[in-house]
């Protein structure tokens, strides 16, 4: 892993009334970037998130022989159909870097490409859990050596004859879900997902919208997925949104600055990457969306978010948690801040992220002199409305992962507690992070080169 800054927070961020624009979403920059490369014809992308996890994904595709051009901003991605990467004689190697989406749904459009694909990334990327996408994508016909291995560097053999398969995704991972599906757009027969715990549907209104023969069905329990492969895609124009994920440090900013208020314009409000917002409501914060309305680029629905500086209450949350899997840090950090106990349930998922989040979650907030209590599955906060900042110094070392390292510098701004984080790392979802809350809200942040 390269070398990242260190930053350095010695003062509490004053309040502010400001519209800020956050960064494009790294989901759907990633999934446009991949589904583009299966159309026929030239894709157009605008709003690319221009992130290190999305240009991983882009020189990624390029090494299988995607052309690929930016012109005044806008990406035009020039696919060739299904199945169609150019691959090398023996093997072709392709660095996924830091990004977990790309090496797992990329795993399933290569797991139906006939040759051999040598998938290696980053040090944090290579600890990371790949045996919940080879099992399924396995099943459909594919190889992945060495055998038992569950972390990259691995080699994917791809099959010429893949098999539909019937899928239980139990884990609530978009992750899984979406790499059983782009490996089904080349499979013949149906294949079918019982999603048992709702996770990100962005994969799912993305096939819809480039016309692929996918079909869902809600339940109370669940959805059932079903898409019929081998069907022509063609290409299309997009525009992406901006991250809710991103946002919500900025919302949590907000929150928890006396007298602030923030509008935050043009975040994607799929229903599932609001729950975030529904959990802050609940405790009892001033937050609205505004201008909601379906774009019709995208299929995606889109709003303002307005939030205030709130009086806010604990909470307890244990349903639906793969779909506030990456708020989950920020949604520690505010918890911690709220005079009571607040409970987490259900978040074994964060030990698959780029670190074991709520572990460096806990180190961190009891830096700060606050109680928490976590387990393999749980946490809980014992949360406080005022802190003493005085003698308190946060340490943190976050080992790149970027969720961690904004939670760290919401926490310090909002208590004023001297904090440096060491390996700074925003670069994978959110580059403009520092540089957007010290211009656009005030910020008070030192940036020292390690």
């Amino acid at each position: 892993m390269k070398k990242k800054n260190s930053v350095l927070i010695n003062k509490k961020i004053e309040k502010f009334n400001k519209i800020v624009k956050v960064a494009a979403d790294k989901s759907l920059s990633l999934r446009a970037l991949m589904l583009a490369s299966q159309c026929i014809g030239i894709s157009k992308i605008k709003n690319l998130l221009e992130s290190e996890d999305v240009l991983n994904c882009l020189k990624a595709l390029r090494t299988l022989g995607v052309k690929i051009v930016k012109d005044n901003n806008i990406y035009s991605i020039y696919g060739n159909g299904l199945n169609s990467f150019k691959t090398k004689k023996k093997v072709t190697k392709i660095f996924v870097g830091n990004s977990g989406t790309t090496a797992r749904l990329l795993s399933g459009l290569l797991s139906t490409q006939t040759g051999r694909f040598y998938l290696y990334g980053d040090q944090s990327m290579n600890r990371r859990d790949m045996s919940r996408i080879i099992e399924p994508l396995e099943k459909i016909g594919c190889f992945f050596y060495p055998q038992k291995k569950k972390t990259l560097p691995l080699t994917i053999e791809g099959t010429s004859i893949p098999l539909a398969q019937k899928h239980i995704e139990r884990k609530g991972s978009a992750q899984i879900k979406s790499s059983i599906l782009l490996s089904a757009l080349s499979t013949p027969g149906v294949t079918t997902i019982e999603e048992k715990k709702i996770s990100r549907n962005h994969t799912e209104i993305f096939l819809n919208k480039i016309s692929a023969d996918i079909k869902i069905k809600k339940s109370k329990k669940g959805n059932l997925i079903s898409l019929t492969g081998q069907k022509n895609l063609y290409a299309f124009n997009y525009t992406v949104g901006s991250d809710p994920s991103s946002a919500a440090f900025l919302i949590a900013l907000a929150l928890l600055t006396p007298g602030a208020k923030l509008t935050i314009p043009d975040v994607i409000c799929n229903e599932t990457r609001i729950k975030y917002i529904k959990i802050l409501k609940k405790m009892n914060a001033n937050i609205k969306i505004k201008n909601l309305r379906k774009d019709p680029n995208s299929g995606e629905l889109l709003g303002s978010i307005v939030v205030s500086s709130s009086n806010l209450k604990p909470i307890t949350v244990s349903k639906d948690i793969g779909t506030v899997i990456d708020e989950l840090p920020i949604l520690f950090v505010i918890a911690s801040l709220t005079k009571g106990i607040s409970k987490f349930k259900s978040i074994s998922e964060l030990a698959h992220k780029e670190s074991s989040r709520a572990v460096e979650m806990k180190k961190i907030i009891t830096q700060a002199g606050i109680k928490c209590k976590n387990t393999k599955d749980s946490m809980t906060i014992y949360g406080k409305d005022k802190i003493d900042n005085r003698k308190k110094f946060i340490l943190v070392k976050t080992k790149g992962d970027h969720r961690i390292c904004m939670s760290s510098v919401i926490l310090s701004l909002a208590t004023g507690i001297r904090t440096k984080i060491n390996n700074f790392e925003t670069n994978t979802s959110f580059p403009s992070f520092i540089s957007l809350i010290k211009k656009n809200l005030g910020a008070k942040i030192e940036i020292k080169k390690n």
